[in-house]
């Protein structure tokens, strides 16, 4: 699990820890030792690394995302793109998430089926935008979900059994969607939402590798 202390994955970790289907729940975080961050590349080794030491990940779930922070708002217009926000909302939501794959695709099991879902979200869809705004964390989800899209089929070549998916988790009541959670929208515990998507992933085939769905499993609009 990556990003094991926010706000889903943490609720994700602890479904996991008490399903008592894996033998092991390995949760990285930048809180957490070892080091994980996934904006450092050297970082992501080495927790592959680690895992490879451990066993033969069955499932790997990325849950980081960047949509604000101090100094860091969703744009509502033009006027307010900065290349230096961009390029961070890119390193966490898009590259960090390609790195993952690169590291740890190759380590899943080839004799049975084994998934790797990253969580990404409805407003990265570029068929699904009628609003506009939220120029950069709706252009690096989109890009997040072309890397799954295109690692999916390289994935494919050498482990058909595999599952290689981008995850929209609906809207969750953590620190990163409050600010913006709409009256009216359904908002889902951490728990509600672990719990769903879990269900979701023991049900995926390789025929839905690389795909786009939401937190049921029905698939979403790029």
């Amino acid at each position: 699990m990556f990003g094991a202390t926010g706000g889903i994955g943490s609720a994700l970790t602890e479904a996991l820890r008490q399903s008592g289907q894996f033998r092991e729940v390995v949760g990285f975080s930048r809180l957490k030792e070892p080091r994980f961050n996934v904006e450092n590349e050297a970082t992501i080794k080495d927790a592959a690394e680690k895992v490879a030491n451990r066993g033969v990940p069955a499932l790997l779930i990325n849950a980081i995302g960047l949509l604000h922070s101090d100094g860091l708002q969703p744009e509502k217009s033009l006027r307010s793109l900065n290349a230096e926000t961009l390029a961070r909302l890119f390193a966490v939501n898009a590259v960090g998430p390609a790195l993952l794959m690169k590291h740890f695709l190759p380590l899943l099991s080839k004799n049975r089926r084994a998934v790797f879902a990253t969580l990404s979200a409805k407003v990265g869809s570029i068929g699904d935008n009628a609003l506009g705004g939220w120029y950069g964390y709706r252009a690096s989800k989109a890009a997040l979900n072309q890397f799954v899209r295109t690692a999916s089929i390289e994935l494919a070549r050498t482990n058909p059994l595999a599952v290689c998916v981008a995850v929209h988790p609906g809207t969750v009541d953590t620190a990163l969607s409050k600010p913006f959670a709409r009256i009216g929208l359904p908002l889902q515990t951490p728990a509600e939402a672990a719990s769903t998507i879990l269900q979701t992933l023991s049900r995926l085939t390789p025929g839905q590798s690389g795909s786009f769905i939401d937190r049921y499993g029905e698939t979403l609009p790029w």
